[in-house]
């Protein structure tokens, strides 16, 4: 891709070094759905360089990511990605430690895109590889930078165990973190994910893509009281979500409502009272999980949301009010790690290499890998 067509995110590095010692440094490459993200990180947890091609404008015509155009984008811009991210870097791939890609899950033509890029500067440079687990780099990226909601700019200390609530993607699960790849399922949806959910009723409203941010902005000029959607599950026990119904009982008012009702008031209520429910359920299936034999029994101090739907002003919001309630201290990563990236590969990448998780022989990348199999 030429270097005037590559629209580039870069998200900034931190240059500070908190050990004497000559940190590890690792290439993160992220390319599973559509984002196409290398960054570089050390071990001390200094973002050297970040670099996002977001491919977002390719999408929105469709109302949502095409597979096939996703992975030709890829092939396009990775090159540029990594070459881009080394000079911002002020690096060479000689000075690179480890080599870590996401080997799954995830759309993937271009999972396969990113793992043999960082297969074969791996093999070129005889450099270790890690294969990076998509959803562990969302569960691990708050302990590279992890901050309050209230304070975007307090970074908090997150440690094992903590209790976790992944929101990416097609995933919305509960899960305990015990260590770097050591994760117990607590929860999950039974149906759509709290991502869909956001993303299918903007599309209704005819809003955009992707949907979440939008309704979020929406939202918060909205009265969250003028409609009543359902809240599944939450009359009964266990952690489990269920987002579908919400979506259908949004779908049958909007049909009964005329188009010339839908006016900026209404949209923007609309979300609001959406996002109330969606928020309700979630909280609800924590504070079961908080009660879970399991969960007091590992005595996790810290409540962590991580993954796109983290960036839901709302949901972190209620979060920390849950955590405080508990007694826990609540975490999130910053807003620009919330999202599919390349820091948060790396990050997982040098959390592996350091437990000794490289790769010893070749493996394919994996559509589907749920974290309680790695």
């Amino acid at each position: 891709m030429n270097e005037e067509k590559l629209i580039i995110t870069n998200m900034g590095a931190s240059t500070e070094n908190k050990h004497s010692d000559k940190p590890t440094l690792c290439l993160g490459i992220e390319s599973s759905c559509d984002e196409t993200s290398a960054a570089i990180v050390d071990s001390d947890k200094n973002i050297l360089a970040h670099i996002i091609y977001s491919q977002i404008p390719e999408h929105q015509k469709y109302g949502g990511v095409v597979p096939e155009l996703a992975a030709r984008a890829h092939i396009l811009a990775i090159d540029e990605v990594i070459k881009l991210t080394l000079q911002n870097a002020n690096k060479t791939i000689n000075d690179i430690d480890v080599i870590a890609a996401t080997a799954g899950p995830g759309l993937i033509g271009g999972v396969l895109v990113g793992w043999m890029a960082a297969t074969g500067i791996a093999k070129a440079t005889n450099k270790p590889l890690v294969a990076v687990n998509h959803l562990e780099g969302h569960a691990l990226v708050p302990r590279l930078k992890a901050t309050s909601a209230s304070d975007s700019k307090v970074n908090i200390d997150v440690d094992f165990p903590y209790l976790l609530m992944l929101a990416s993607g097609g995933h919305c699960q509960i899960l305990l973190a015990k260590n770097v790849g050591e994760y117990e399922l607590i929860g999950q949806t039974l149906d759509d994910s709290a991502g869909e959910a956001f993303d299918k009723i903007s599309k209704m409203l005819g809003l955009g893509y992707p949907g979440g941010p939008i309704v979020d902005k929406r939202a918060q000029n909205g009265n969250s009281k003028r409609f009543r959607f359902p809240r599944p599950l939450c009359d009964k026990p266990g952690c489990d979500f269920s987002f579908s119904g919400i979506k259908t009982a949004a779908r049958m008012l909007l049909d009964k409502t005329e188009e010339s009702l839908r006016d900026e008031t209404f949209i923007n209520d609309f979300c609001a009272s959406f996002q109330a429910s969606v928020v309700d359920c979630i909280i609800n299936r924590l504070s079961n999980a908080l009660k879970d034999e399991r969960v007091i029994k590992a005595n996790p101090k810290t409540l962590v949301v991580a993954g796109g739907v983290a960036k839901n002003s709302a949901i972190r919001s209620a979060m920390e009010k849950l955590a405080i309630k508990f007694n826990m201290q609540f975490a999130a990563p910053p807003m620009s790690l919330c999202t599919d990236n390349g820091a948060m590969i790396a990050w997982a990448g040098l959390e592996n290499y350091r437990k000794g998780n490289i790769v010893k022989e070749p493996i394919a990348p994996r559509p589907r890998w749920p974290l309680t199999e790695l």
